[in-house]
């Protein structure tokens, strides 16, 4: 917001790791097309001085299930979600979710 004083109040419950995560989650989500309907899984978490962000995209019935994980700096998070993204197209997710959507 543009507002000095709600941004003051709201301040103190920022907290910058959970930040640095969910931007991990949010740009893998955002490649894969993720929505609630669809059988995606991430999760990012931070260990010492490194973010590890697991993923899958499955088929619905659990047939088929493609995992991968990277890891790196926090503050890469957004690379870290969309190299783990195309990672997971090219290995299967792609034919999934083109299924899923036709």
């Amino acid at each position: 917001a543009d507002d000095p004083r709600i941004n003051g109040l709201v301040a103190p419950l920022n907290d910058a790791q959970t930040l640095q995560r969910i931007t991990a989650e949010r740009a893998l989500n955002r490649r894969l097309g993720g929505g609630c309907q669809v059988p995606i899984a991430g999760y990012a978490e931070i260990e010492g001085d490194r973010l590890r962000l697991r993923a899958l995209v499955g088929r619905p019935d659990g047939s088929e299930v493609v995992r991968g994980e990277v890891q790196g700096a926090p503050d890469e998070g957004e690379r870290l979600g969309t190299t783990l993204a195309e990672d997971l197209l090219g290995r299967g997710a792609a034919a999934i979710l083109r299924d899923l959507y036709a």
